[in-house]
């Protein structure tokens, strides 16, 4: 009779345990890679890679621009020249002074240099 009903429980039971095993698994998958991914934290710049074809696609502009260009055109295209610079020269390590040099000769010698610089850490920007 005790055999008789394991037997019993065993058919009743079983199911329901294999049921809502396999119901519950794609949740138990999902909180194990959300925990797996905690773990690896997302990068905050962007690759060098783009950096580099932005700046390309920058640098191309400002030779574009003629005579008949807006000075805000133009010095808006340089400041986010200038901007990508300094992140690419973040993201490989090499020292620039953008920021801190004023307007004029002094700033185009300094951007020359960075870019002569980031062409040496190589990256290409031509």
């Amino acid at each position: 009779m005790v055999g008789n009903l394991l037997i019993y429980l065993g058919v009743v039971v079983a199911p329901t345990l294999v049921f809502s095993v396999v119901l519950s698994l794609p949740r138990l998958l999902a909180a194990a890679r959300r925990r797996r991914s905690r773990g690896s934290p997302e990068p905050t710049r962007p690759p060098v890679e783009r950096l580099a074809a932005d700046l390309r696609r920058l640098r191309r502009a400002l030779a574009c621009f003629g005579p008949g260009t807006p000075a805000i055109r133009r010095r808006a295209a340089t400041a986010a020249y200038d901007a990508l610079l300094a992140q690419a020269c973040e993201s490989v390590g090499v020292a620039q002074r953008l920021d801190e040099v004023a307007e004029g000769i002094e700033r185009d010698i300094e951007r020359l240099r960075v870019e002569q610089a980031l062409c040496d850490a190589g990256i290409v920007l031509s």
